[in-house]
Order: structure tokens, then C-alpha cells, then sequence
């Protein structure tokens, strides 16, 4: 007689379940889109901007004055057109522990309202960041360019983030006939 409990889950060895948590799909690159290279592009940027900055500041011994707000406005970028991402594949955080504990009917109820709330959020704060670029007229500290296009990003970002959840959720329901 053993001492393992029959309802227990069989053990499984931890290293197969980390090596299993590296294995990655086959790179396509029809996977990706313009945010997708856009951001990247914005990422490398922030790398170099703030390799300058550390280099300057630690080796040199005189930091390069600009490297710290145009670092900033950078992951003010990538952090939004990185949302624009997410928003595409449904990635968004999200409780998902309720809706293991819900009728399926409920669940979809639930999750087209969440997807119905989170359109209106987006295009609210679209056209919210869209009126405070619009009044900005302030120049960025150390560089002479005009603040409102960080502002601009922010709203380009969540108007993407609207059109690619509206694509998303076309792509899904458009081809299934249940009625909630």
C-alpha cells in the first residue's frame, strides 16, 4: 500500500515544467504588426538613450543632460503602444478566477461586458489625452520640441487600442451564433 493519496495530483518532475515553460512557437512574422515594430524600435531606443546616459554619468564623469527626459518620454511610448499590443491579443490583465466559478452563460455575459467597458475606457481616454495635447503648448526641457507629442502618442495609443479591440472582438464573434 502506498502513501500517495488517490485524489492527489501525480507528481511531475519541476525541471520538465520549467524547461516547458521555454518552448516557443516558430518565429512568423505575420504574427506581428506596425505597433509591434514600432515599439521595438521605441525599446531599442530607450536602451541606447539610457546606455548614453549611464555611460556619460559613470564612465565619463559628466551625465549628457537630455538622456533622462528623453528616457522617460521613451517609456511613456513603449509602455503605451506595448498596451496596443495587448489590447490586439486579449492579453490585458485580468481576473480570470471567477469565471471558472461562473455558468457559462454568465461568463460570456460577463466577458463581453468587461470587452464593452474597456472599449469605452479607451475611447475616452483617447479623446481625453487628445484635448490636453491639444492645449499643451509648452516646449520639452532639454530639448527643443514641443511637449504635446508625448501627448499624442498617448491618444494615438488608445485610439489603437479601441480599433485593434474592435477588431479582436469582430474576429471572434463574427463566425459564432450563440445568443447570450
Amino acid at each position: 500500500m502506498s502513501d500517495a493519496r488517490e485524489d492527489a495530483p501525480p507528481s511531475i518532475d519541476p525541471m520538465v515544467d520549467f524547461e516547458s515553460a521555454f518552448d516557443d512557437a516558430p518565429f512568423k512574422l505575420s504574427d506581428y504588426r506596425v505597433e509591434d515594430f514600432v515599439t521595438l524600435t521605441l525599446f531599442w531606443a530607450l536602451i541606447l538613450v539610457v546606455f548614453t546616459q549611464f555611460f556619460s554619468r559613470y564612465v565619463l564623469g559628466s551625465s549628457i543632460g537630455w538622456t533622462e527626459e528623453i528616457a522617460r518620454y521613451l517609456l511613456i511610448g513603449v509602455g503605451f503602444l506595448g498596451s496596443v499590443m495587448a489590447a490586439r491579443n486579449g492579453s490585458h490583465i485580468m481576473v480570470e478566477f471567477f469565471y471558472h466559478y461562473m455558468p457559462q452563460w454568465q461568463a460570456r455575459l460577463l466577458e463581453r461586458l468587461v470587452n464593452l467597458v474597456s472599449l469605452v475606457f479607451y475611447i475616452a481616454m483617447a479623446w481625453i489625452a487628445y484635448q490636453l495635447a491639444s492645449r499643451t503648448n509648452s516646449l520639452m526641457v532639454s530639448v527643443d520640441l514641443p511637449k504635446s507629442i508625448i501627448y499624442f502618442t498617448v491618444c494615438a495609443a488608445f485610439v489603437l487600442m479601441a480599433l485593434r479591440t474592435i477588431q479582436r472582438l469582430y474576429l471572434k464573434y463574427r463566425d459564432r451564433n450563440d445568443v447570450v
